[in-house]
């Protein structure tokens, strides 16, 4: 009885205590999942005193956390205090070190592309593993303890779809029902509320743009020691998207001719990969010379200035006459989506990974889809358990240069101004940005 009583007064006078800092334990309502256990009640001088310790998980975490926030088309992102996320089964809370800079995030903040809002922007992360949810397997917990370095993979596979039991983790269900359709995670839920008010604010992905962040445990892959949080970044998602239109959607085989039509972050990313993959000839297509030097760095054999010369002349030039094996276009333009059909070869593959303004169309000529057998074919990404692990892999031996790939670093205060520049053009490969 008297240990019963114990726990109840220092439960209750923990509620009567205010909000401590980000340098403190902090206890609010986000916080029922570590509740103090009594290890120890001593009797002295007609007091009692008690030394407690909190559960697994969760030990020196703030109360509040920062975050980037979108809140409608063409405005600038604020950051915004948030009560830290709480992670729920087979989740784990993530602090995060370092978040790229993609033009999918560019996207939605100007409205191209539908998304709930306010939200968390931000998809492509590392960081280091501080929490498990409540009855999360132990499995899980075995792999990807306390402490753990990983990156994060944009798309998050529920693991439990019809999709993702046959290992087709791009085409998770639960990501595409939930997180893309609504901005939340698989129990139709947000993890992101404001400090302030309370009020619910959505996420892209994991919302990795925050200095904490929720991700499903299947979407997360261990980072070596030897890698640096910051470059390892984009692992997720411009590797990850180019990765996943190479192995899977255009099947690149040794001595095949590649065509990247598009050379920023994913699009110089697809140059590296067709070089791991073997290909001969490696054509980079960009109006920007700047980037088409940057280019032959990454794997590119030939470049061609679009905005001076028509690219699909001169890719036949290149190839004889012929067309490459596979082209990608990595803009999400109609102009350059007709320009990737156009360039390959009969029985050549067109991939697809550039997204475009909501309600885009591009043409093709039908006669010769349907005659020379051309295979037009859409790719979002890789698939998180299986390509994760060997991107790292890729990126931890050299043969993915992620020094070259990653070309300008900001700070989280600087965020806004890292899209700024992502949206003006300034950017050349990948930009990252920093969060300590």
């Amino acid at each position: 009885m008297a240990s019963a009583i114990v726990r109840r007064n220092i439960t209750n006078n923990l509620k009567r205590l205010p909000l401590l800092s980000s340098s403190c334990w902090g206890f609010n309502n986000h916080n029922n999942n570590h509740l103090l256990n009594v290890v120890e009640e001593q009797h002295g001088g007609g007091s009692g005193s008690v030394s407690f310790h909190a559960e697994a998980g969760g030990v020196g975490l703030p109360s509040y956390m920062r975050g980037a926030v979108y809140w409608e088309p063409n405005k600038p992102l604020t950051i915004e205090e948030f009560h830290i996320p709480r992670p729920k089964a087979g989740e784990l809370l993530i602090k995060t070190k370092g978040c790229g800079v993609c033009h999918s995030d560019l996207h939605v903040m100007k409205g191209e592309i539908p998304f709930s809002s306010p939200c968390v922007v931000g998809h492509e992360i590392t960081g280091e593993v501080v929490e498990h949810g409540q009855h999360t397997d132990a499995k899980t917990i075995e792999r990807l303890p306390i402490g753990s370095r990983v990156v994060g993979a944009f798309i998050m596979p529920c693991g439990n779809c019809n999709y993702c039991s046959k290992g087709h983790d791009d085409l998770c269900e639960a990501f595409f029902a939930y997180n893309r359709a609504h901005g939340t995670l698989y129990d139709g839920e947000t993890r992101l509320f404001l400090r302030s008010s309370g009020k619910p604010v959505f996420m892209y992905s994991m919302g990795g743009l925050a200095e904490y962040c929720v991700v499903p445990a299947n979407a997360l892959a261990v980072l070596p020691s030897s890698m640096p949080y910051t470059e390892s970044a984009i692992l997720g998602c411009a590797v990850f998207t180019a990765y996943g239109a190479m192995a899977h959607a255009a099947e690149v085989r040794p001595g095949d001719t590649v065509a990247v039509i598009g050379t920023g972050g994913v699009g110089s990313s697809c140059l590296q990969i067709a070089r791991a993959f073997g290909a001969s000839d490696i054509i980079a297509v960009d109006i920007q010379d700047d980037k088409l030097e940057k280019a032959k760095t990454l794997g590119a054999t030939h470049t061609i200035n679009s905005a001076k010369e028509d690219p699909v002349e001169k890719i036949l030039e290149i190839t004889g006459g012929k067309g490459v094996d596979v082209a990608v276009e990595a803009l999400g333009r109609p102009q350059t989506f007709a320009q990737c059909t156009q360039s390959v070869k009969d029985g050549g593959r067109a991939v697809m990974i550039g997204l475009a303004k909501a309600g885009s169309l591009g043409e093709v000529d039908i006669n010769r889809l349907v005659r020379r057998k051309i295979k037009v074919i859409g790719s979002y990404g890789g698939r998180a358990r299986q390509d994760l692990p060997k991107l790292i892999r890729l990126a931890e031996t050299g043969i993915f240069d992620l020094g070259h790939a990653v070309s300008r670093k900001y700070t989280f205060e600087e965020s806004g101004k890292a899209f700024q520049d992502l949206n003006e053009g300034n950017i050349i490969g990948r930009a990252v940005i920093e969060i300590v």
